[in-house]
């Protein structure tokens, strides 16, 4: 029982942490689409 209970933990712990990865690409996502609008709007090429 001891290793049953201690396997469902490991797999709960284990979705939480797919579900925190999966939490940061969005928001890093979030943040590059938000820079992506805005590159090359005020290019300065001048010598």
């Amino acid at each position: 029982m001891a290793a049953a209970a201690m396997m469902m933990r490991m797999n709960a712990d284990a979705a939480k942490s797919v579900v925190q990865v999966i939490d940061a690409a969005q928001q890093n996502m979030q943040s590059l689409a938000n820079v992506a609008a805005g590159i090359g709007q005020n290019v300065n090429i001048s010598v």
